[in-house]
Parts: structure tokens; sequence; C-alpha cells
């Protein structure tokens, strides 16, 4: 059954065309993920939809009685309520007034807000967020609307909600950056692109697959168009003869091929800096402690960060991750502790939130504080060009940054970053408000980036892409370290602790396992042996043999070099020879970089053994 319906869309924002004449629609069942890059009119889409803006023009039909809950990225509570009250706001009926208040409390504490008397003025952004979303799952509606539901969710709460939504017998539309979370919960994908809607069955995963089908029919069709034309032309030019009605006939049809626009290429984020010389010393803290009045987040913590480290940083909210990242930048001060940071580190904080950024400055002048041109592996550039490359084309370039979306100002905030440099990125949620297409940029990027990164997230498929080592925070105040992506981590604790179910462990009732690198000042002496630096079974393997694999794959390039030297004629032969030289240097490149690593690692071990 059709519950919504939005006819001849069209919408624009200051001087932007979000909507060109499109149309979109909800049936019974659906559960939609909205995704496009910033500014293309996502959360605009889902205000239009919820009936909480207008069209510039254009049609939305809405069945009978059909109710729709919304979830806005910012969220508004009246002052002098408890936390219970917000949450059972407009829910309260006859018929579950019995019941509502137990469901609240419920939700609430799934949500991590275990004190429902408490004012609503006394929540934190990410508590008030999780509140407001409360709310709305409360709420009896046919069609439930989400903006970025798992920003403010840890890891636990996020799988929490794919269940409680997979379960959900309404209509959903959302916006999120989560392609976990899309792949799970969606069972269909709308792309907004170039003013268009475009729709896809089945979730993320299948969306990637019949996208770049679409996008290789457009490639085809345009390629057939070119080669008809020019026929045509051709024939024109031989001096075609309008006399009769079927040479006239032909004529407009090559006038209305003519017409016809070629597809535009996918715009897309272009990343590309150089980050600074590493020396040896980089990063190094020694029993880190901090608590704020009776709230202990961690104590005695210690760890060196080596060269080439991919760490990520998990816990559940409030647990002390960003705290940590606020101390290794100088932003934070530990309440026991040493942060020691080498002479040639130059860090790069891409932080939670843009609240610090000055709206009535304009986007241009913003990115030249940190420099007119700007230095990139394809050589220096102006300011001007890289906003280019970040999609700020000449009109937003001198637009305030008041006049940017969310996720524009995010992107904006990382081209500042980037620009500086830096060798070492130290990202907080770095997923918050990026769509999905600057992720992936910025997940290649990262592969290439040669220094260290150290990130905190929620976003489970970022951490799998991206690092290789697990920081939990225990509710102990302790940080444990696993090996691998965050599927690793999963594994691992669940071996761990046989004991807990994966109920419980999908609940948040736990939040981490593992061994820290480097032993506190204090502990039992079993303590002290586990936090001893060493290597893993298959680190020691990997170093054993390493220079070995160099030394083969050095030998391998100096052979294909000499093959395409005599293959030069040939072009399919040398193309081959070309993608597999490629290839062998892109490994010889990260096996140095771990050879690097480990033998840093091997000095240290026997560093410590003294």
């Amino acid at each position: 059954m059709n519950l919504l319906t939005v006819e001849h869309l069209t919408h624009s924002y200051t001087e932007r065309k979000l909507f060109d004449d499109t149309e979109f629609s909800i049936h019974e069942g659906d559960k939609i993920g909205v995704i496009g890059i910033n500014g293309t009119g996502k959360s605009t889409l889902l205000r239009i939809v919820a009936g909480l803006e207008e069209p510039d023009q254009g049609k939305v039909t809405r069945g009978r009685k059909i109710t729709i809950g919304y979830l806005s990225q910012q969220t508004e509570f009246p002052e002098g309520m408890t936390v219970l009250q917000a949450v059972m706001e407009g829910n309260l009926t006859e018929l579950n007034q019995w019941s509502l208040e137990s469901e609240a409390r419920n939700m609430l504490n799934q949500l991590e807000i275990p004190d429902a008397s408490q004012p609503v003025e006394t929540l934190s952004g990410g508590q008030r967020k999780r509140a407001a979303l409360a709310r709305v799952l409360l709420s009896d509606n046919d069609i439930l609307i989400l903006d970025e539901p798992t920003n403010h969710l840890d890891n636990a709460m996020s799988q929490w909600l794919e269940d409680y939504l997979g379960a959900f017998r309404g209509a959903l539309l959302m916006v999120t950056h989560d392609r976990y979370f899309l792949d799970r919960v969606s069972n269909r994908i709308v792309e907004l692109d170039k003013g268009k809607i475009y729709n896809y069955p089945g979730n993320y995963s299948e969306f990637v697959r019949l996208k770049e089908e679409r996008q290789n029919i457009e490639i085809a069709s345009e390629r057939k168009r070119r080669s008809i034309l020019r026929t045509e032309l051709e024939w024109l030019a031989r001096g075609a003869r309008a006399r009769s009605t079927k040479q006239k006939a032909h004529i407009q049809r090559i006038e209305e091929m003519q017409a016809v626009k070629a597809p535009e290429a996918e715009q897309s984020v272009e990343m590309s800096s150089v980050s600074s010389r590493m020396g040896r010393k980089t990063i190094e803290i020694e029993n880190l402690s901090k608590s704020y009045g009776e709230h202990h987040l961690f104590a005695g913590y210690s760890y060196i960060f080596l060269k080439g480290e991919r760490v990520g940083i998990i816990g559940a909210n409030g647990c002390g991750k960003s705290t940590l990242l606020k101390i290794l930048t100088g932003n934070e001060t530990p309440d026991t502790g040493t942060v020691e940071i080498g002479d040639t580190i130059r860090i790069g904080y891409f932080s939670q939130d843009s609240t610090g950024m000055d709206e009535s400055v304009r986007v241009i002048d913003y990115v030249k504080e940190v420099g007119e041109y700007i230095t990139t592996r394809d050589g220096k550039i102006t300011a001007a060009m890289l906003l280019e490359r970040f999609l700020f084309d000449g009109t937003m370039q001198w637009s305030p940054i008041g006049k940017l979306s969310g996720g524009e100002r995010r992107r904006l905030q990382l081209l500042r970053v980037l620009m500086g440099a830096p060798n070492v990125l130290i990202l907080d949620e770095p997923t918050n408000d990026l769509d999905i297409q600057t992720l992936t940029i910025l997940e290649d990027y990262l592969d290439g980036f040669d220094g260290i990164v150290i990130t905190v997230s929620h976003d489970r498929y970022f951490l799998d892409r991206i690092v290789r080592r697990i920081f939990a925070f225990e509710k102990n105040g302790k940080i444990q370290q696993y090996e691998g992506n965050y599927s690793d981590y999963l594994i691992a604790y669940e071996q761990r602790h046989p004991r807990e179910s994966a109920e419980a462990f999908r609940e948040g009732k736990q939040s981490g396992g593992g061994r820290t690198e480097k032993p506190s000042q204090t502990g039992s002496s079993r303590t002290s042996r586990e936090k001893k630096l060493k290597f893993t079974f298959k680190e020691q393997r990997e170093f054993e043999t390493i220079e070995e694999d160099i030394e083969a794959l050095e030998n391998r390039i100096c052979e294909l070099e000499e093959e395409m030297m005599a293959s030069a004629t040939s072009y399919g032969k040398l193309t081959e020879l070309t993608a597999e030289k490629e290839k062998a240097e892109a490994e010889l490149e990260y096996k140095m970089e771990r050879w690097e690593y480990l033998t840093e690692l091997a000095e240290k071990i026997e560093q410590e053994k003294k």
C-alpha cells in the first residue's frame, strides 16, 4: 500500500537547486536509507516528507490517518521537565498510560540514560539526541523518519537499534552514514544526485552493485549515441537535401540527438596531501589518570605509539575516549602522568563537532588562515583549487560558513586539518555527518597515509576498514588492547569471556577486554607480565620472513622493468606488465612500512628486557 507520494518535487536552498522536478514515494514495509554527498538535500527531503518544510514546487500526498514520527539532527526539549516526562510527552494515551512509563524507562536504560528523573536541561548533547530518539521510538506512528539516528550511539546501542528497527512494523525513512546499519536494516536505498532521486531495491551492498550497473548502462548508451550521431553528421555534411518530409524528419532526429545531455561525471572529493617527516620519537604516554569528581575515567595508563600504527578506540559513551584524545592533543590536562611528543610530530586533530567555527567567516578565508598555497603530491595548489577538490565551487567559497550544511562544515574542517600536512591524525568520531562517498575517499586516503592514525569511532565499518589495533575502555577504568580490527575484537572478546551471552554483549553490559601494551606502576606481577611489550605470534612469524619477502619483491620489480622494455611495441602486454609492476611496488611499500614498524618494536622489546 502506498503511504506517501511526492510528485514534481522542486526545491532550492540559497543558490543551490536541491531537487529538479523529481518524484519520491513510501510504501508499506519500506525501510529506506537515503544517501548522497553532503549538501544534496537529504535532511531537506526528510523535513518535506515530515511536513515541516514546504517545497518550492510539487505536491506531497499522504494517506488518510497516516501518522509520522520525526527525529531531527538538532533536538529541543522544553525546560522544567524530567527526562521521563520529556520522553513520554505526546505519547501518553488512555490505552498506554500504565505500560508507557515502564517501556520508556527500559528504553532509556538501553540508551544509557538510567536517571529518568533528572532535569532534561542537564543532559549532554549526545544524551539529548538519545532521549529524542527514545521519544520518537515510543510514538505509535506509521512512518518513522530518522535523521542520523546512529550519531552519539556506541556500538552496542547501534546494534540494539538495528534489532529494534528490524522488528518495526511501520515504514522507515532514514539518513545515516553507517554502512553496516544500512546493510542490516534497509530494504531500499534512495540516492540523491544532481537534483534527481534514484531508487535501488535492496540494502547498501546491493545498492553498490546496482549503481555500478546503472552507470555502466549510461556510459554504454552515451557511447552508442555519439557513434550514431557521428554517422548522421557525416551524412549531413555530404549535403542532405531537405526537400522531402522523410529527410526533414531525419535532420530533426539529428538535432534532438545533439540536444541530449551526456551523463555528468559523478562528483567526488579528491584528497591529496603530503605528510611531514617523522623522527624516531613519536608519542609516549606514561601512567595517565583522569577523573571528574567521583567519576574515574582511566588510571595508570601507559603506551608508546609506533610509526604506521592504526589504533581504534571504543567504549561506552562517557567512558573517556574523547578525553584521552584531548590529553594527547594538549587540550586537556591529566590528573597524573605525562605525554611526551617527539620534536618532528605534527598532529592533525579532527574534533567531534564544529561548534568552534565562526559562522560569519567566508569559506575561502577559513581555509586561507592555514595558507594561500598548499603542498600536495601533485605540487603546490591554491586554497581555492583545493576547495574545488572538496566540492566547494566558486559560489560556495565566498559564502559564510553559516550557510553550509552540517556535513559540509565537517568536510571543510577535515580539509583544514589535512592542509597542515600532519604526520599524526587524531580523529574524534570522523564519520559523524560525513556522507558515505566522502568517508570512502577518506578511507582510501588513510590507506596511503604514512603516519599514525588514532581514531575514536562508533562506525563499525570504518573501524573494520582502517584500524589494526583496538583500545577498549572497561568499566573499571582500564584500557585493554586487542589486535586486529573491530570484527576481530568481537571474536576475541567472546573467546575471552565465553560465559557472557551474545545478548548481554548486544545490550552493552561490557565494553572490552584484552591486554595493554605497557605496564602501569601498580598491580600484581601477573598483570605486569601481561602488559609487557612483546610480539604476537603472527608478528613474530612476519618479522622472521619479512626481509626475504622484500628482497623477492625487489628482484621481481627489476625483472618486470626488463620485460616492459622488451614489450614496448605490444600495448596489451605492456599494460599487463605495468599493472603487475604497480601491484608489486605497492606491496613492497607496505612490506617496508611493516619492516620499519616491526624493527622498532623489536628494539623496544629488547630495551624493556634490559
